[in-house]
């Protein structure tokens, strides 16, 4: 195991994470692990950190310092997470559709993994495709929100909509940094507690100018992963040929032996636009990479990379973080 940090994020307004497509009447519902990196590394140059932060993730020749879950949603007490693809759906229901739930409780999982077969006394919910117990409404909803472009010179007025998350109030989102050792996590857990403090403060994702992706101050649980998500998960005792279920965006690093012949996987294109003082708005080189709740098969564990997707002769390398951030399952999944 290894040393992590739980955050978790209580909006306190609207969320935008822009989909793959990049149409403004759609969002995501994760703010995936490349944006959080990319935001974490933002708050640290206002910090004073960016160089050595760099050096210890990014450009670290043996492994990342920290790494990044993607964010996922929780309502009080319930933490949500995209299932393992190889053991999600379990077996038809006549009640419940499971495989309509995009979001699962992590106690789900964890009976999954303990070989015990959920019960029928679950819906779905179908704006946030949360798997909710029956007496629970689902965290949150999307909505579209109508804004309007001005021309002070004409006075013509062009309105758009875009769209964004609206959270309940016990609800919000929730992240691990995962740390790659006691001593990396001394050194660097109080810097990204003061990230994400600043982040909370300035906004995550799109449309902060208008104050969305705020939340209130962010809440830390320290621990060993993956106990501190899953508690009592059994590592085995065997290291080779095992299933690695990601909670992050991953892309492979040329160490990585990858059996891409097994698991269970699903692969997405990244792409975006550039915040730098450097060259702002510049389009970022595309890169395909493992989605969330894939399981990969591997002779040992994964790392992944930070590929430099900076356009040609960009004054700076933009590195799009796929580290992985994954939970071992037993050899036997297929």
């Amino acid at each position: 195991m290894s040393p992590a940090l739980l955050v978790r994020l209580r909006p306190a307004g609207p969320w935008r994470a822009g989909p793959d497509s990049g149409d403004r009447s759609r969002v995501d519902a994760v703010y995936h692990s490349d944006s959080l990196y990319s935001a974490v590394t933002s708050a640290m140059l206002r910090l004073g950190h960016l160089e050595d932060w760099l050096a210890a993730t990014a450009r670290n020749p043996e492994a990342p310092a920290v790494r990044f879950s993607s964010c996922f949603p929780f309502l009080d007490e319930l933490d949500f997470i995209v299932p393992p693809r190889t053991l999600w759906p379990p077996a038809a229901s006549p009640k419940v559709r499971w495989k309509r739930a995009r979001f699962v409780p992590v106690s789900v999982i964890s009976a999954l993994l303990a070989g015990q077969q959920p019960g029928e006394d679950f819906w779905v919910d179908g704006l946030s495709e949360c798997l909710m117990p029956a007496d629970r409404p689902g965290p949150f909803r999307f909505s579209l929100r109508s804004n309007a472009a001005v021309d002070r010179l004409s006075g013509s007025v062009e309105w758009h909509a875009t769209a964004c998350m609206e959270f309940r109030e016990d609800a919000g989102l929730w992240a691990l940094a995962w740390f790659a050792d006691e001593e990396q996590r001394a050194r660097w857990s109080d810097p990204v507690k003061a990230a994400f403090r600043l982040l909370a403060d300035s906004g995550f994702g799109g449309e902060r100018s208008r104050g969305w992706g705020r939340a209130l101050e962010p809440a830390f649980t320290e621990g060993m992963f993956p106990d501190l998500l899953i508690p009592g998960h059994d590592l085995g005792s065997d290291q080779q040929d095992r299933g690695y279920w990601l909670i992050s965006l991953f892309s492979p690093a040329g160490s990585d032996a990858i059996d891409w012949q097994r698991g269970d996987y699903e692969i997405t294109t990244r792409g975006g636009r550039i915040e730098s003082a450097a060259g702002h708005g510049q389009v970022k080189k595309l890169v395909r990479m493992i989605t969330e709740g894939s399981v990969l098969f591997a002779r040992d564990t994964i790392r992944g990379a930070a590929p430099d997707v900076a356009p040609e002769n960009f004054p700076h390398p933009v590195f799009r973080a796929g580290f992985a951030v994954s939970i071992p399952l037993p050899a036997a999944q297929p």
